[in-house]
């Protein structure tokens, strides 16, 4: 080695410095960043790397780690938020949890007291790493800037291998001062971590292909470890070579082309009664890369009863969680799905199958009633689907009734282009989702569709949008109320409200059991979004009428900043199919 090499080997640098370099040399070209007294050394750091690392400051931080899952969510790249102790570091917990349970690469790292004051209640303490525990993949507190090349080596690798996840990496102040003779070389040190799963044996792969080969009524179920794993060609190679019909979780939508006439688009509580009729009557039920989760199965006992069951995942504790699968297979989706392509064969006699799929398609279709003269929320979902079709688009949602109405009337085609809080269900995720979405992919159209109650947990990040030069569109299904809560008042509570009205108290619907009709507007709106939207210097404009919703859509789409329409929609759609919680297919309202 040279004298010059082993000195740049050996450069001292702050541990703020050597941390931010290291954000740099992982590939991070944006990160999202709110400062404070325990993080000022590190976005000083920022300002020395600005050429090679972009830092957008959010208006509140969980916008901020919202904004980063959307960066993840749609380049599949690691997500990377920073913020300052206390207050700070704990505002993102909601946004790590998020992305614990839909498996999102992300490195979170928040200032800390300084090593001396830790466990003294000192000013903005909260102790993270406790805090965090159990919703990180993995976590560290730097107490020795000596071993901060290591963690954070190891920090993007854990967040980004086998099944992905957040890591939080906890800086006290004087960590980030500390000076230290960096060794860039240093090996990571992760007993016991084994991320990549043995290959599938060849044996189980013949398997898998004879039990497809064998089967009379199979179908597809996919989730989001299909996006996770890049194995989306796989997926469709697999579905043209055998002609199975697919059904897809809300994870897993642009998987597979929900315009190919084998899609039975999602499946589970609010999916299409046609995917959950067909999961039900299938007799090989071909999971890859989901959980089973509670929101598709509805009752364990009674899911896919009479099937026999294949699961493959590359987290092996999901395999029997829930559901007992006959072949169980641990391993990544891609790599078992080039193998099982090299193999596999159409089962024998797969036509009448088919056809009784399509014939519940036909028979059983998503639907809204098109001759109301409003704008339902549907409506409006299906024709901006019309319109940016061909579009480079993404879109990311709040959570509620539009979330489920943007799940079943927006045809997705690609992955990494519909970013939905599936597992936590978090309100307030979308417009900051869109910010992170915008940043990493600046020439694309990005819309968030939102409901007023989730658009205004997190309404701030409209001045992010302005200052930042991220043109994210918002279409808001604004109907005044909790809407999925208001469903559940109306079908099971005897339409009694209970603090879902989001006006002014003294209004009719505040409280009480409602006497509304179907289509009922709340008359009084409030707030007044159009104005709050130009106040952050964003476009938009407010529109009732069915007529101008197509004028009003173009409009958004082709404003060149930041723009917000709000739709004025009745309040008591329900969405629809249903299967109530805990319950099964059989007790699915469809009407």
């Amino acid at each position: 080695m040279s004298t010059a090499n082993a000195a740049a080997d050996t450069q001292l640098m702050t541990g703020a410095d050597i941390l931010v370099k290291s954000l740099v040399d992982h590939g991070v070209d944006v990160l999202f960043a709110y400062p404070g007294g325990c993080s000022m050394p590190m976005h000083q750091a920022l300002t020395r790397y600005g050429d090679s690392l972009r830092t957008i400051l959010p208006r509140h931080e969980q916008g901020g780690a919202f904004a980063a899952q959307g960066y993840a969510r749609s380049t599949g790249k690691v997500g990377v938020v920073m913020a300052t102790s206390g207050p700070g570091a704990t505002n993102l917990v909601t946004a790590i949890a998020d992305a614990k349970l839909d498996s999102i690469p992300m490195v979170c790292i928040t200032g800390q007291v300084p090593t001396g004051a830790i466990g003294s209640d000192a000013f903005q303490e909260t102790p993270m790493v406790e805090v965090c525990r159990g919703i990180t993949k993995h976590h560290y507190l730097v107490t020795d800037v000596e071993d901060l090349p290591r963690i954070m080596k190891e920090a993007f690798h854990i967040a980004a291998t086998g099944r992905p996840g957040p890591v939080l990496v906890d800086m006290p102040k004087d960590v980030q001062l500390a000076t230290v003779a960096v060794d860039w070389e240093v090996p990571m040190n992760l007993p016991g971590y084994n991320p990549e799963p043995q290959p599938v044996a060849a044996e189980k792969v013949k398997q898998i292909a004879a039990a497809i080969r064998r089967a009379r009524r199979p179908i597809i179920y996919a989730g989001g470890g299909i996006i996770n794993g890049e194995a989306s060609e796989e997926l469709r190679e697999l579905v043209n070579k055998t002609g199975i019909p697919i059904t897809t979780t809300v994870m897993g939508l642009g998987a597979f082309p929900a315009t190919e006439e084998l899609s039975m688009d999602m499946l589970g509580m609010h999916g299409a009664a046609y995917a959950n009729y067909a999961v039900r009557d299938c007799d090989l039920l071909i999971a890859l890369g989901v959980r089973f989760d509670d929101r598709v199965t509805g009752k364990l006992e009674a899911f896919a009863k009479d099937a026999k069951i294949i699961h493959v995942d590359i987290d092996s504790t999901e395999l029997n969680k829930n559901k007992s699968a006959h072949i169980p297979v641990c391993g990544d989706v891609k790599d078992v799905l080039t193998e099982l392509n090299k193999v596999v064969e159409a089962p024998e006699d797969l036509a009448p199958w088919v056809q009784h799929c399509m014939e519940l398609k036909a028979k059983y279709p998503l639907r809204y009633d098109k001759q109301f003269d409003g704008i339902l929320q549907q409506h409006a979902i299906s024709e901006l689907c019309d319109l940016t079709r061909t579009m480079d688009t993404y879109i990311t949602v709040g959570v509620g009734q539009h979330q489920m109405w943007a799940a079943q009337f927006y045809k997705f085609t690609k992955p990494r282009t519909w970013l939905s809080s599936s597992g936590l269900g978090t309100m307030g995720f979308g417009l900051p989702a869109a910010m992170g979405v915008q940043a990493a992919n600046p020439g694309a159209l990005v819309v968030d569709i939102d409901g007023d109650g989730s658009f205004q947990m997190n309404i701030q990040e409209l001045a992010t949008c302005f200052c930042e030069e991220l043109p994210v569109k918002v279409l808001l299904l604004n109907n005044q109320h909790l809407g999925m809560v208001v469903q559940w008042e109306d079908r099971f509570m005897e339409r009694n409200r209970a603090h879902t009205y989001l006006g002014p108290i003294h209004h009719d619907e505040a409280s009480g059991k409602s006497a509304a009709d179907k289509f009922a507007y709340a008359e009084e709106r409030y707030p007044d979004f159009v104005a709050i939207a130009k106040g952050y210097g964003c476009g938009a404009s407010t529109i009732r009428r069915k007529a101008d919703l197509r004028d009003a859509l173009t409009e958004m789409i082709e404003h060149k900043g930041p723009y917000l329409l709000d739709v004025q929609v009745p309040y008591q759609e329900h969405v629809l199919p249903m299967i109530p919680g805990g319950l099964t297919v059989d007790d699915m309202i469809l009407e």
